[in-house]
């Protein structure tokens, strides 16, 4: 009787499959879900913070582009500088982590094709991101707020722009999370993408000063922190881009790192 060599199975990789194992590698590291509660913490408890030492008339509180002490909503999102750097660190560490343990040669073994590699990741830490930070937002505003009733900056979750301002600086910190990503798997160094992170989004904002007024005016606006700010700012200030113009101009700076990112993941060598 003949017989017939048995036909090799051959396994395709969906983009869902990748998806499920970026998850997997993400929420399995203790250093993920730690960095994300510390984000949140920050943007609580600073918020919160700058609510009960608030004191009418006193200079502006600390705080991120956009914000200020003159309503609310700035105290509540007083935090977000903080979170912004706890969150793009943690973007660049899950990227450029798979490159100084040797992991990303097995990762692109079982994903041949590479680029849903990074769609993966970014969706992930960008979804996660958003979540965490929006939540931590409205939560700095709700449990701020009773601690400056009666004052003239006090405001309602339902006050006009306030519910945008909040759900923005999720939306803010979603992308500064995808830009950690990108750079990370950019320059697939964990320390060259934390420099090239804190350095654009809180060193070189500083640095316009140095410029002539009239280039600095017309380049501040457009720098991601500024840009990507603009939509967490209650009223739109002068010189400031719109909220979404704002969040439209960081997402193409975030763009184009992930567009540089796909392409060095597929064109070199692991």
């Amino acid at each position: 009787m003949a017989t017939h060599a048995a036909t090799p199975v051959r396994y395709r990789l969906t983009f869902r499959g990748v998806v499920a194992g970026e998850w997997t590698k993400f929420w399995s590291l203790r250093s993920s879900w730690i960095t994300l509660g510390v984000s949140l913490l920050l943007l609580v408890a600073i918020g919160v913070i700058a609510a009960l030492t608030f004191t009418p008339g006193a200079a502006e509180a600390p705080g991120p582009p956009g914000t200020d002490a003159s309503n609310a909503v700035g105290l509540a999102l007083a935090g977000s500088t903080f979170a912004s750097l706890a969150v793009g660190v943690l973007g660049v560490l899950i990227a450029a982590g798979e490159y100084s343990t040797g992991l990303i040669r097995a990762t692109i073994a079982a994903i041949p094709t590479r680029l849903p590699l990074i769609w993966a990741k970014t969706l992930i830490f960008g979804v996660v991101a958003f979540l965490v930070t929006a939540i931590g937002a409205v939560l700095a505003f709700v449990l701020g707020s009773p601690l400056i009733s009666g004052e003239a900056i006090a405001l309602g979750i339902g006050g006009d722009g306030v519910l945008r301002s909040l759900i923005g600086a999720g939306l803010y910190l979603g992308l500064v999370g995808v830009f950690g990503v990108a750079l990370g798997m950019l320059l697939r160094s964990s320390a060259g993408g934390i420099a090239v992170l804190v350095g654009l989004l809180l060193i070189v904002p500083g640095l316009t000063g140095l410029l002539p007024d009239s280039w600095a005016d017309n380049i501040t606006p457009y720098l991601p922190s500024n840009a990507g700010g603009a939509v967490m700012a209650l009223h739109e200030s002068s010189g400031s881009l719109g909220p979404w113009t704002g969040l439209a101009v960081f997402a193409g700076w975030v763009a184009v790192a992930l567009a540089g990112a796909a392409y060095r993941l597929v064109k070199t060598d692991v």
